[in-house]
């Protein structure tokens, strides 16, 4: 089976919806089961079964131990190595009259009672099994204080190991196993994490394209209660969490998972000044998933969405003085809300669950009369920019774009959108990302400033146009441009979905410019709005993923990928409705930033559902930019792009091609590569089977083989026809060990201008 490129063993049959597999061991007392486990996933040495063997040192863990996925497992926790030892003591208040094991097991399993080898188990089974025990091994067993050691060994496929005493005669049904409410804890940190404070946590203004000068940062240390979903406001709180990071990452400080029947609660308080005439606006960069807030008791709005911003107007809440704020959050990760890459059980391309505020709270004042927002859209061709005013109220808006502080053209009017021509225009490029700067004042009667706010854009158009072979290839402002660059997560081993610092996003966006690259396709996440801002300054391009979703296998159909006849999913009424709603405030909170050339509404087939009617739709709504309607998806013909994945040289089925079906759409390999490469004192957990596509390579010589050879084999589909590549990944992120540099950023695998050169052969014109 191979899932986004990666390959899996077929030794169980393997859910969807559950990637890898999985392992317990636990013991019963008759009718009671009890799953308080230590393990060992390295060789203890001799006599580690015995009962006086000394395991302080072992971790503890419910069980059961294994994968998630394997079929009738039943996971505690987590194991996916080659090995593991486990230790537990039982009580018997009498010792069953027909004692037997029930198990579950993996690969060889012995299984020991009071130091006696009791079983040695060969092979695996696919479900629980009670297996007698003999007189003569049943005698290791006595009233009270028992000891039950297991050693599993896993070869192949999934693996899953779990270990009751039961009385044959009454064999119990086995409970759900124990939760943990703990995220895994890695050491690894980033050297922009280890510097964060409560003062200095995401201190830039959060919104670069809409800029007021008077504005309050909310982030910082907050206090936070966990409670039931059904409960009131929390009359005592847990403790103190740092805001803007999740509930689950190192920076919070706080590494909770939250459980979908369980509700988040934070609570700071805030001086208020309010003015006469102005508007308090509460605004909320993205909160991972539902959430209301109450100002000072009252609640002043709601949320359903965890990737965009939001605001609310809590000027009938303030008072002067000292106010109280308290947010309430709701997440059930695995149900139909888009999530990207969390899940509820963190393994190989699924990462740790993001729950509550993960960017940026802030207030701002404004006039009662004011602008909302500013709608930017450019043509390179006429030398000009369109600018629409979104306001509140109707007094006129003066206009001023300025070429490093210069004054280059300007317009005063209450008309909805104006079109200004720039003298000798500078286009926008990867090689001369040139910015305007935009003054927007609305004005009362007299002349006097309302409200004001800057913004910038750049001069770009984006097209296609087709070669003398009839391939077609993307265009930037009017010529043909490779689109280069790496499949981008966004994920933070400190900070997980929220950066560490603007300083370490923007170390990513600097690194990738210099190693050649001119595009980034950022990977089902939206980052906080600075990220793009980063991206227009220095010239990178960005394909903009939509962040995907949907519960259960029908939410996603079979992946067919290019071939004919494509299926799709069938979603509900509501989910839909909400998958579009937050597909159009994405491109909302996105569209003026030139540095965005490709929307990507669907990752191969991950929730995949109303195809054309989406991409019709986005053809529509924003006419400006291509579409990818599925990278490596399910192909139907709407939009600008045919995306294949494969792993782990790139390739594209150009036989597939029946009718001329590929023959309007620009031909890209949307994910390719994945060579993994372990950095030993770098990896987020060293004891789990870190991977990379196509298995590991022995020496760094032989990974930076295998990356060239990807490289050439791109060079020679470019010339078939293809008009991009995108190279996974920028970092390696939790057990996927397949970046260009470690996940803490402190190890580059390859030196930035040895990629450079190896790539500068794609992006040379004359190629």
């Amino acid at each position: 089976m191979k899932i986004d490129g990666f390959k899996f063993p077929s030794k169980h049959l393997i859910m969807l919806s559950g990637l890898f597999l999985s392992l317990s061991c636990s013991v019963a007392t008759g009718q009671e089961i009890s799953d308080k486990w230590k393990f060992q996933l390295n060789d203890p040495g001799e006599d580690w079964q015995r009962s006086n063997f000394d395991d302080s040192a072992w971790s503890d863990a419910a069980g059961g131990f294994g994968t998630h996925g394997t079929p009738a497992a039943r996971i505690g926790h987590v194991w996916d190595t080659d090995s593991i030892w486990l230790r537990k003591s039982f009580e018997l208040k009498s010792v069953p009259a027909k004692p037997a094991l029930l198990v579950h097991h993996d690969e060889d399993a012995e299984v020991y009672l009071n130091g006696k080898l009791v079983a040695k188990l060969s092979g695996y089974s696919t479900q629980y099994h009670t297996l007698p025990l003999k007189p003569a091994e049943a005698s290791a067993l006595r009233v009270g204080t028992n000891l039950m050691a297991v050693h599993c060994v896993q070869k192949t496929g999934g693996q899953f190991i779990d270990v009751h005493v039961v009385d044959s005669q009454n064999v119990p049904t086995l409970p759900k196993p124990e939760l943990s409410t703990k995220p895994f804890q890695s050491e690894l940190i980033t050297k922009w994490g280890a510097e964060v404070t409560a003062e200095n946590a995401w201190t830039e203004y959060p919104r670069p394209q809409l800029q007021r000068s008077n504005w309050t940062n909310l982030n910082g240390t907050w206090a936070y209660a966990i409670t039931s979903k059904k409960s009131e406001m929390p009359a005592e709180w847990a403790g103190e969490i740092l805001v803007p990071f999740p509930l689950e990452s190192k920076l919070g400080g706080v590494q909770r998972l939250l459980d979908s029947e369980e509700s988040l609660w934070y609570r700071r308080s805030f001086e208020g000044t309010p003015t006469e005439g102005k508007r308090t606006l509460l605004n909320f960069e993205a909160v991972d998933y539902q959430c209301e807030a109450f100002v000072n008791g009252k609640p002043v709005g709601s949320h359903t969405g965890g990737n965009t911003p939001f605001t609310f107007d809590i000027t009938d809440a303030v008072k002067d003085g000292r106010n109280e704020l308290i947010v309430r959050v709701e997440d059930a990760t695995e149900e139909w809300q888009l999530r990207g890459k969390q899940t509820l059980n963190a393994r190989g391309i699924w990462y740790t669950q993001v729950s509550g505020i993960w960017q940026t709270v802030w207030m701002e004042e404004v006039a009662s009369q004011h602008i909302n927002d500013l709608k930017i859209k450019t043509d390179a061709q006429a030398g000009s920019i369109t600018i629409a005013v979104d306001r509140e109220g109707n007094a006129p808006v003066k206009i001023e774009v300025r070429d490093n502080g210069e004054v280059v053209a300007s317009a005063t009017g209450n008309t909805e959108s104006v079109t200004l021509s720039i003298p000798d225009a500078k286009l926008w490029s990867p090689d001369s990302p040139h910015l305007y700067t935009i003054d927007a004042t609305m004005l009362d009667g007299q002349g006097a400033t309302l409200d004001q706010v800057t913004s910038y854009t750049g001069i770009r158009d984006v097209g296609k146009v087709k070669d003398a072979d009839g391939n077609w290839r993307f265009t930037l402002n009017g010529e043909v441009i490779f689109h280069w660059g790496p499949l981008d997560q966004g994920w933070w081993p400190d900070g997980l979905l929220t950066p560490p610092s603007d300083e370490a996003m923007l170390f990513d966006i600097e690194w990738l410019k210099s190693a050649g690259f001119n595009i980034i396709r950022k990977h089902i996440k939206v980052e906080p709005r600075r990220y793009y801002y980063h991206c227009d300054r220095l010239g990178m391009m960005v394909w903009q993923d939509q962040v995907s979703g949907g519960s259960g296998e029908g939410a996603w159909p079979k992946w067919t990928r290019l071939a004919p006849n494509p299926s799709e999913a069938t979603w509900p009424n509501e989910p839909h409705a909400q998958f579009m709603r937050e597909l159009e405030w994405m491109i909302d909170s996105l569209e003026n930033h030139p540095s965005i050339v490709c929307w990507v509404p669907f990752n191969e087939a991950w929730g995949q559902h109303l195809t054309m009617e989406v991409g019709k739709w986005m053809v529509e709504r924003d006419p400006s930019r291509l579409i990818n309607i599925a990278s490596g998806g399910n192909f139907w013909p709407v939009g600008d792009i045919v995306d294949e994945h494969r792993y782990p040289h790139p390739g594209f089925p150009f036989d597939l091609n029946t009718n001329g079906r590929f023959d309007n759409f620009i031909k890209v390999i949307g994910e390719f590569g994945g060579h993994g490469y372990p950095v030993q004192g770098h990896l987020w957990d060293a004891n789990r089977r870190n991977w990379g596509y196509g298995g590991l390579p022995q020496t760094k010589a032989e990974y930076k083989e295998r990356y060239t050879t990807s490289i050439d084999k791109l060079k020679e589909l470019q010339q078939q026809g293809i008009a991009a590549g995108i190279y996974t990944q920028t970092t390696d992120v939790e057990g996927e060990i397949n970046g260009l540099m470690t996940y803490d950023r402190k190890v580059i695998k390859i030196p930035a201008e040895e990629l450079a050169e190896l790539h500068e052969p794609l992006l040379d014109p004359a190629e």
